[in-house]
């Protein structure tokens, strides 16, 4: 099961496109996306970024919040939201003009640009495309329940990551009603909607419709 960056994922839509270099599985960045962090952050510019703590910086044209929580390493883009309540766990970059909102924790993971995670949401270990979007009370499920090593499934075809934290890819433009549940090991093609409720693993192909009833079904362009 090939996972082909391009298929999924817009590269000019992240600061942090460098660390998807010669992917053949998209999760294998989630071990080093501390290190590619730390050595991005102290690349950038004075002034369009300033250091809000070691190993937290923030574009000065981002708001954040007085009352959330940003532990590093962590990278705040453009015109980014990180608003009221929220706690950024680290290992995370958050895309330019992103919301990250009121009780929503990040933790290891990459945010697209446009990517709005704005109410009640939990995203472990993953990477969500541009302009992608997590309802209210979406949840990113990034560990098995038995703890085992979690395995990418697509139909008959089982891929074991030899990981036992690995959240979800999200291609860009996926749309996640509110109070779904995204089953660690998930792929979710670009432009394709899950239903509110739903609970949903594997691989879904882009431009598709997940009902809360586990049926797949096109989505017409």
């Amino acid at each position: 099961m090939e996972l082909i960056v391009s298929e999924l994922l817009d590269l000019n839509q992240t600061i942090g496109a460098d660390v998807f270099t010669n992917r053949f599985y998209l999760w294998d960045i989630l071990p080093e996306l501390s290190d590619f962090i730390m050595t991005l952050g102290s690349s950038l510019p004075n002034d369009k970024y300033e250091i809000l703590k070691d190993g937290v910086w923030a574009a000065r044209t981002a708001f954040i919040d007085s009352h959330c929580r940003i532990e590093p390493p962590t990278i705040i883009d453009e015109g980014a939201q990180i608003r009221f309540g929220a706690f950024i766990r680290g290992s995370v970059i958050v895309g330019k003009n992103s919301v990250v909102g009121n009780s929503t924790e990040l933790k290891n993971c990459i945010l697209f640009n446009k990517v709005q995670v704005p109410h009640f949401n939990y995203v472990g270990d993953s990477v969500l495309g541009f302009s992608s979007h997590l309802g209210a009370g979406a949840i990113i499920s990034n560990v098995r329940s038995d703890k085992k090593s979690i395995v990418v499934t697509d139909g008959t075809k089982k891929i074991e990551t030899n990981m036992k934290k690995f959240g979800a890819i999200l291609g860009d433009f996926v749309e996640v009603g509110c109070n779904a549940v995204i089953n660690p090991g998930t792929i979710i093609g670009r432009n394709s909607i899950i239903y509110p409720l739903s609970m949903v693993r594997g691989k879904i192909d882009k431009w598709k419709i997940h009902k809360n009833n586990g049926q797949i079904v096109p989505k017409i362009p």
